[in-house]
């Protein structure tokens, strides 16, 4: 069995309870070590064996893959933060289907939660945006006209950028042309929950400036929208007092900032 594991953010006690046992069973660990701790290598057993697969292609890993099993070994495949998100995996599975090697998926704390942790932040304020645009700019992996940043923008919801930070004169080109103003909160996250991280306060016009003075070309999440400033946000009903609930009954009376 193949197990593809989410490493979580970044500080090792991060990866689920699942995943941690996962690895501490494992024959083999597959990991992406331009991303994920190695400190997360020492819950692996003495004799496991270890392969990094920032120095393997695809047809590597899935040699690995395919030979562990014919072994009878049992296989972590450990990406970063939650594999569901820019994660590769979708190519790996489909190698595993077409040899009929059975495989599942254990979740991880993606980097964006991580991010919203450090900041203290919610994505989702009622009044302010109800929703996440997780997206990326473009950049050697092309982006479809209709998800660019610039029409993703318009929209004037919560935006998280993956993969970005070495793109921002031009990300913020495009945010602007978008529609978000020059003085939209931005926040700048390099690596989330490590210890080095560092979280950086913006507006969109300074992104480039800031990352730049502190230079962070890489491994950083850019986090765009008003909730960054968690003001002029309306009171949530459901602990309201007038809200009446499946639980609680309200009295009735609610007032103007308040909202569902």
């Amino acid at each position: 069995m193949i197990h593809f594991v989410g490493a979580g953010p970044g500080a090792e006690d991060l990866i689920t309870v699942r995943g941690k046992k996962m690895l501490e069973e494992a024959d083999v660990i597959i990991y992406a070590g331009s991303l994920v701790n190695p400190k997360l290598l020492d819950y692996a057993k003495e004799d496991c064996r270890i392969y990094n697969s920032a120095r393997m292609t695809l047809e590597e890993v899935a040699e690995v893959m395919i030979r562990s099993e014919e072994e009878g070994l049992m296989t972590v495949r450990l990406h970063t933060g939650d594999a569901s998100i820019y994660g590769a995996v979708r190519e790996q599975m489909d190698i595993l289907e077409e040899k009929g090697i059975a495989y599942d998926s254990c979740p991880g704390v993606s980097s964006f939660c991580g991010a919203a942790a450090s900041l203290n932040l919610e994505y989702t304020l009622p009044g302010v945006s109800q929703s996440v645009v997780i997206t990326r700019a473009e950049g050697r992996t092309a982006v479809p006209e209709k998800e660019s940043v610039r029409a993703f923008a318009a929209h004037g919801a919560t935006m998280v950028l993956f993969l970005s930070a070495g793109l921002l004169e031009t990300l913020t080109e495009q945010l602007l042309e978008g529609g978000y103003a020059s003085d939209t909160p931005a926040a700048v996250v390099y690596k989330a929950t490590w210890p080095e991280e560092k979280v950086l306060l913006c507006t969109v016009n300074t992104l480039y400036e800031t990352a730049r003075a502190h230079r962070i070309t890489k491994t950083a999440l850019i986090i765009i929208g008003n909730v960054l400033t968690h003001s002029h946000y309306e009171r949530s009903r459901l602990y309201h007092p007038g809200f009446t609930t499946e639980y609680r009954k309200g009295t009735g009376e609610t007032d103007e900032n308040s909202s569902h």
